[in-house]
């Protein structure tokens, strides 16, 4: 009924009747853990404030997992939060707006807990978005309650910030947007009191 490891195409996963996170790594599926509420809080926190600030400058589109962006042929991702400039909006338009992004401008990943989803979000994805050639990549740890923000030096990442406390962490690829870390992670812990 479906393919076996290894042999996953992007039509056949992007064909799957799903209701689960999944990713196409290297033609194998990986079944993401469920979202938290907790999780989910931060995501919408974060993609409020991003688009918010996006549509009041007219400079992209902001979007939010589940969408599948392609990082390279055989490879999609759904990151928590991705930022899409107008040239890959119009190329998106090109190939049909019923095709998945090819890779994104800005990328925003919520740590899932455990070591198998951290190793994930901190490092693997860490490889695989800056070989996409995806500008910026922030890193939002719940566990340890900052916010890293990554910019893409040539092939890799360089460390643009590394916020915490009350800091507010600041976008290099969008000067001018700035999230409080102390409120990033209050939005999660606001409505489960």
């Amino acid at each position: 009924m479906f393919p076996v490891q290894g042999s996953w195409s992007e039509s056949s996963y992007l064909a799957l009747p799903s209701n689960h996170l999944l990713e196409l790594n290297d033609g194998c599926l990986e079944v993401l853990p469920t979202p938290t509420y907790f999780h989910e809080l931060i995501v919408e926190f974060l993609y409020d404030r991003l688009r918010s600030f996006v549509r009041d400058r007219v400079c992209g589109k902001v979007m939010r997992a589940p969408l599948p962006i392609r990082l390279w042929a055989g490879q999609m991702r759904e990151p928590d939060v991705l930022f899409l400039r107008p040239e890959r909006l119009q190329r998106l338009a090109r190939a049909g707006n019923r095709a998945q992004p090819d890779g994104a401008d800005l990328v925003m990943e919520v740590v899932s807990p455990g070591p198998q989803n951290r190793e994930r979000d901190l490092d693997v994805k860490g490889l695989e978005y800056a070989r996409a050639g995806i500008a910026e990549y922030w890193i939002v740890d719940p566990e340890l309650h900052t916010i890293t923000v990554l910019r893409l030096d040539g092939e890799t990442y360089q460390v643009a910030g590394e916020y915490n406390g009350s800091q507010s962490a600041t976008s290099v690829l969008l000067p001018g947007f700035a999230v409080s870390v102390q409120a990033t992670f209050q939005a999660g812990e606001a409505e489960m009191a």
